[in-house]
């Protein structure tokens, strides 16, 4: 089940991210970052266990990126991460957003949901408030994709 998560799932969310972190696939988040984003945040939950997490984060008046979308390895390919997307590409069209990005290692998977691969320079909110800050900023491998949505629920 699908939903947004709450103030007593940052916990589970934490070490889902954390786990992806440590095997370089996500950057590292603090749970404090985690408790102050909760609300940006959607779980998928079987049998009371959190299996899947991503956020819709909003960076400017047209502009928001997904972000620490994962779903645990024995769950993969049964349509949850879409799931999560489809979420936000929703929430981000009711909140009059028009354009949706995600840096990822796995462009196929939001080509497949029609994002297109773009040029980092698309997103100079990012590169200079987040990006900047990276350990990885000057190797980064993450590939941008974008979402034209115009906005509209």
């Amino acid at each position: 089940m699908l939903r947004k998560a709450t103030v007593k799932d940052a916990q589970e969310i934490f070490k889902i991210l954390q786990k992806y972190a440590i095997e370089g696939i996500l950057l590292p988040r603090s749970l404090n970052s985690i408790y102050e984003n909760i609300r940006d945040f959607y779980v998928y939950e079987e049998n009371g266990k959190i299996i899947g997490t991503g956020s819709l984060h909003i960076f400017w008046e047209d502009l928001a990126e997904i972000k620490s979308l994962v779903i645990l390895p024995e769950y993969q390919n049964r349509g949850i991460g879409r799931q999560i997307v489809q979420a936000c590409i929703q929430e981000a069209k009711q909140l009059g957003i028009k354009k949706v990005f995600a840096l990822t290692y796995v462009p196929s998977f939001f080509e497949k949901l029609g994002f297109k691969v773009v040029d980092k320079s698309e997103f100079p909110q990012k590169v200079w408030t987040e990006c900047i800050h990276c350990v990885k900023f000057n190797e980064c491998k993450e590939v941008p994709v974008l979402l034209e949505i115009g906005g509209q629920p």
